[in-house]
């Protein structure tokens, strides 16, 4: 059974940094994207960003400028980087890793995964 595992949540004080991975534990012949969302309790869970197969990125204008993801292909880690965090990044943070359609070898059919949920707490 395939899954992804997140870490390196916390509690934060504003203006410090952060960084979410999210690695892969499965076997997988398909093109995929990383994406990476968050949820509040106030907040229904908002897009934050991704990158996809060609290595494009892509974000929410809530975090453009301060956030950034990456991927490492041959520890099949999604990365999320967050700079000068303030409380409203406050909330349940989860990875996505979307198989893409078409794209998978020997006619497997594509998959979605999602992390646990990580939560990022940040103090004024």
């Amino acid at each position: 059974q395939a899954d992804l595992v997140e870490s390196g949540g916390g509690s934060f004080q504003a203006g410090e940094s952060a960084r979410l991975s999210c690695v892969f534990h499965g076997y997988s012949v398909c093109n995929y994207d990383w994406n990476w969302y968050r949820q509040s309790p106030a907040k229904q869970r908002e897009f934050i960003g991704s990158i996809a197969t060609n290595g494009r990125t892509t974000y929410a204008d809530s975090v453009k400028g301060r956030f950034s993801v990456s991927k490492d292909n041959m520890k099949d880690t999604g990365y999320l980087q967050m700079n000068r965090l303030n409380a409203d990044d406050t909330a349940l943070y989860y990875c996505h890793r979307a198989e893409i359609a078409g794209s998978c070898l020997n006619g497997m059919a594509e998959a979605d995964y999602w992390g646990q949920g990580i939560q990022v707490t940040v103090s004024p």
